[in-house]
């Protein structure tokens, strides 16, 4: 099979060819590769030439018809068989196949045989022609080169493999994934129907900017970098214009909002990215009991008018946007859950149950450990729900309740993750100036999540802003309702670049260190041999089904002085953990799905018997949730492994 550096060499021959066609004919040059057809020079094809596209003309199709077409596509696959040629091109909006006869116009033929490949772009004229198969397809009569590919394309069934790969050359991945093309069709359409929504209601899209003097409006670490004209530092922005939207209720515009991008220099997950599109919604002269009838009426629309349908499964849950939204009160679901009272809960205890529950957690203050108390309870419900009464002290924007202690805010939530978030605007300049002060001091002890206070908002808070209501989703409820990873969802997600040559030419990429942990159940109460049946038939497993695309062995041996010759083990660390709750070994695997991480797992069945048949019986009879688990493999890069399983113990 010929290397990708001798493909191209053949493609670089024909163009060659093709331009010294051009040159010996003294034919003004077009600034690259020349129009040259079977027919002979052309300029380059003016737009009106087009007389229709794939899909228009496969919708028009009469076998009758004898009037010549032109058509423009990339030339997706090709057949030769002597005097027969066929191909498929594609335009965006379809694809055709293209027949060449050579009964019917040698030129074109032989031009195609000589100087076209896949992935060359080329326009064709023909008619109307039907093949033996049944096939609407065009007879060409001639075939012009507009653009030449030096680069084979990917195998259109097997693809691009690598994950990263698919990110970095994401044109190639959605060329070949119709599926893919049409997620970026949905996408685009989810926000025309958010647009489209609030225009109805009377909203007007503003710009606010994105660059900052304070990060305010949300709790991030935001991205910094150095104005140089004005000398200063300064921040993208963490949200949608929060505090500036706020600030145009105060100067009379009864409701606004925008979509755009925010940045948030934090880690990454399958719910998180640094760089994201959300859209945040004020109403003067509402609260968040309007806010909640606005979301509810908006993702009910989302739903039908993007996916189809208001009920989804996801993640483990079942859930009907369509069906009524009920409160859950954010105090009364921790302490049912977890059993820890938010409002008397010492500091201390809150980390003893966060430890007992396995839960990781950054930073050691009140806000946090509240939060993260919150967010383990989250996972269990399948809403559509609305999270209520947030404490006042995660909630620095928002309006306190009478009881004082909690805030008018909401959250939707779905699949175990909140969608959104809104809330009464705080309005009161004097509990908003004691907030800031708050987050300050949070800031000065180390925190770098909490909001930068904004003064220059406190003083139009003084001015006066009416009651109001904001809201925001975004990115995340599209990923939530497509039911992918968040990163999947965006056309050109960041990627870490590959090392570069001075003379331009792409190095082997940096390998991030891959790593494999084990993870065993004790809980299943194993013994030693069912240990180490387990631990063998996990890496066994996984040897023999790992991607093809990964390197295990740095070499096959290694010799020792006096020249013998020892089997290399495999060039990833292997780890062996333990959880002492099951239901830990599903979470993991729910992590690794979402993080398409590889994972092989060992259950009881399969250490009961040896018969295959057996196994796959007696699997059948269970829901998945009633497999026992005796241990789980994951691999892959390491800080995602080591993120994923932080929580459990090392096997002793």
């Amino acid at each position: 099979m010929a290397s990708i550096d001798e493909l191209k060499a053949e493609r670089i021959k024909k163009l060659n060819e093709l331009e010294n066609r051009v040159s010996e004919l003294d034919v003004l040059k077009l600034g690259g590769i020349e129009a040259y057809s079977s027919d002979g020079i052309e300029a380059y094809p003016a737009e009106s030439e087009y007389t229709k596209t794939i899909n228009s003309f496969l919708n028009d199709f009469d076998a009758n018809s004898k009037e010549e077409n032109i058509l423009v596509g990339r030339v997706m696959g090709m057949r030769k068989f002597g005097a027969l040629a066929f191909a498929k091109i594609f335009d965006g909006t379809g694809s055709v196949q293209i027949v060449f006869e050579e009964d019917h116009n040698k030129k074109a033929i032989t031009f195609f045989d000589s100087f076209v490949d896949t992935g060359d772009f080329v326009q064709v004229t023909g008619t109307n022609y039907i093949t033996k198969k049944g096939e609407n397809s065009l007879l060409v009569s001639d075939i012009k080169m507009l653009s030449k590919a030096l680069l084979p394309l990917p195998d259109k069934h097997s693809g691009l493999q690598d994950e990263e790969e698919k990110m970095r050359k994401r044109y190639l991945d959605i060329l070949l994934d119709e599926n893919k093309k049409d997620l970026f069709y949905k996408k685009a359409k989810f926000w025309s129907v958010v647009r489209s929504a609030l225009n109805e209601k009377g909203f007007l899209e503003v710009e606010t900017p994105t660059i900052e003097v304070t990060t305010g409006g949300a709790e991030a670490r935001p991205f910094k970098t150095h104005h140089n004209d004005y000398d200063m530092e300064v921040y993208m922005r963490i949200c949608i214009g929060e505090l500036w939207q706020k600030r145009l209720m105060a100067a009379g515009f009864p409701r606004t909002y925008e979509i755009g991008r925010a940045y948030r220099n934090e880690g990454s997950s399958p719910e998180h990215l640094q760089e994201f599109t959300n859209c945040e919604m004020y109403m003067a002269y509402a609260d968040y009991k309007d806010g909640m009838k606005l979301a509810r009426e908006l993702y009910i629309r989302i739903a039908q008018e993007v996916f189809g349908t208001t009920a989804f499964v996801m993640k483990g849950h079942t859930f009907d946007l369509a069906h009524e939204w009920p409160e859950i009160d954010y105090a009364t679901e921790v302490k049912k859950q977890t059993d820890v009272d938010i409002w008397t809960a010492t500091d201390e205890e809150m980390k003893q149950k966060l430890k007992e529950l396995n839960v990781s957690y950054d930073g050691e203050n009140r806000e946090r450990l509240t939060d993260t108390l919150w967010k383990y309870c989250r996972k269990s419900i399948s809403g559509p729900a609305f999270l209520v009464n947030h404490p006042l002290l995660i909630s620095p924007l928002a309006k306190p309740n009478p009881d004082g202690k909690t805030a008018q805010q909401f959250q939707p939530i779905i699949a175990g993750s909140e969608v959104g978030r809104g809330y009464t605007e705080l309005n009161d300049p004097r509990i908003q100036r004691a907030n800031f002060e708050q987050q300050q001091k949070l800031l000065d002890e180390g925190d770098e999540e909490a909001m930068m206070p904004d003064w220059e908002f406190v003083e139009m808070l003084e001015h006066g802003m009416p009651p109001t209501c904001g809201f925001a989703l975004g990115d995340r409820l599209f990923a939530f309702l497509a039911g992918l990873p968040i990163r999947e969802t965006q056309l050109f997600p960041l990627v870490k670049p590959k090392e570069i040559h001075e003379n331009g030419k792409i190095n082997k990429e940096k390998k991030e260190t891959k790593v494999v942990n084990i993870v065993l159940n004790k809980e299943a109460k194993l013994e030693s041999w069912q240990t180490l049946n387990t631990v063998g038939h996990l890496s066994a497993e996984f040897a023999g089904k790992v991607s093809k695309n990964t390197t295990l062995f740095f070499k096959d041996s290694i010799e020792t002085r006096d020249k013998e010759k020892i089997n290399l083990n495999i060039q990833h660390a292997i780890i062996i953990k333990q959880t002492e709750i099951s239901k830990d070994i599903f979470t993991l695997m729910e992590k690794a799905k979402e993080n398409n991480v590889e994972i092989y797992a060992f259950t009881r069945e399969m250490l009961n018997t040896t018969n295959d048949k057996k196994v796959i019986e007696q699997t059948k009879e269970k829901n998945f949730r009633d497999i026992e688990f005796l241990g789980v493999l994951v691999f892959g890069e390491k800080e995602m492994i080591s993120q994923m399983t932080e929580g459990f113990e090392l096997y002793k």
